[in-house]
């Protein structure tokens, strides 16, 4: 049954279930910068502020022990969490420097790996820079007849 979770006049989004479906990580700007938050789901009063100065695109380690963010700038951060009985954020550490892409619909620009080792970033394209490609078109018809 639906049910109303986040409700008020802050613009909450880019949702993300933590592996075990107990937490929510999200944005929003109800401080007035965007920031990412953690709350217990259903909602029972938990609430946590992850990132510091601005922080978007929350996503879990498979194992929920860790949650990353991108911090303004293109800085990609991680948090260790404990999800064990209680939800226990630690101190956000930088991971690495990043041009992610921005712009169209906000959705994040990457993923990670379920052990947290690896990130697959949708990054900006640097001014200038392009590869050819070329369309063949009706490309069936350049193939050898039998």
């Amino acid at each position: 049954k639906p049910v109303d979770y986040l409700v008020g006049d802050a613009t909450d989004r880019m949702a993300m279930f933590s592996p075990d479906g107990r937490f929510l990580a999200y944005v929003s700007n109800e401080s007035g910068t965007s920031e990412v938050y953690v709350q217990t789901f259903p909602a029972s009063g938990g609430k946590w502020q992850i990132s510091s100065g601005g922080g978007s695109q929350p996503v879990w380690r498979g194992d929920g022990k860790e949650l990353f963010f991108v911090s303004p700038g293109g800085t990609l951060q991680a948090v260790p969490v404990s999800i064990g009985g209680a939800f226990e954020p630690g101190i956000p550490k930088i991971l690495f420097k990043r041009p992610f892409e921005i712009g169209g619909i906000l959705r994040n620009r990457y993923t990670v790996s379920s052990d947290g080792q690896r990130f697959l970033v949708n990054a900006a394209r640097e001014a200038g820079l392009s590869t050819p490609f070329s369309v063949v078109v009706n490309w069936p018809e350049t193939l050898p007849q039998r």
